[in-house]
């Protein structure tokens, strides 16, 4: 047990945005699979798109930890906010785009005659792998959320 927290204790900087991570993404499950039955697999699946954004909140706990340990001064605090800002615009134009050209690109195969060949050579895409702002901002609160948490039972 003392190894644990004294790992725990040493590392928790590097655990935070993983436990912000995890919490986004069994919130995204549990929202997903509202009024379903939840199965153990489900937690293991990786979900693209939904609320919260995991992006967010691994990325928001990670700086918001390193902020709140190392200085809002520190280049290692500016280093990840810039990295931040760069994944959220991803998570939310990139992966849009991504999106509409999967809904095109589907759209393009279905209107193709029916074959097998076009089938097994042209898999459905996903369509829904961005995430909305309202989507960012809510795993972003996350992610702040717990790193303060974190922080302030560290101390």
């Amino acid at each position: 047990m003392l190894i644990i927290k004294t790992f725990i204790h040493n590392f928790y900087i590097l655990l935070t945005p993983f436990i912000a991570a995890g919490c986004a993404q069994i919130i995204k499950i549990s929202i997903k699979q509202k009024g379903q039955k939840l199965k153990i697999k489900d937690f293991f699946k990786f979900t693209y798109s939904g609320m919260p954004s995991g992006h967010s909140a691994l990325m928001l706990s990670c700086t918001t930890i390193i902020g709140l340990t190392q200085g809002f001064r520190s280049p290692l605090f500016a280093f990840t906010f810039i990295m931040t800002i760069l994944t959220l615009n991803d998570a939310v134009r990139l992966r849009g785009y991504i999106g509409q050209h999967g809904e095109v690109l589907n759209d393009l195969v279905k209107d193709l005659k029916d074959d097998d060949y076009l089938d097994n050579r042209y898999p459905h895409l996903k369509e829904k792998v961005g995430h909305t702002p309202k989507q960012v901002l809510m795993g972003s609160l996350l992610g702040i959320f717990i790193a303060v948490v974190i922080y302030l039972i560290m101390r």
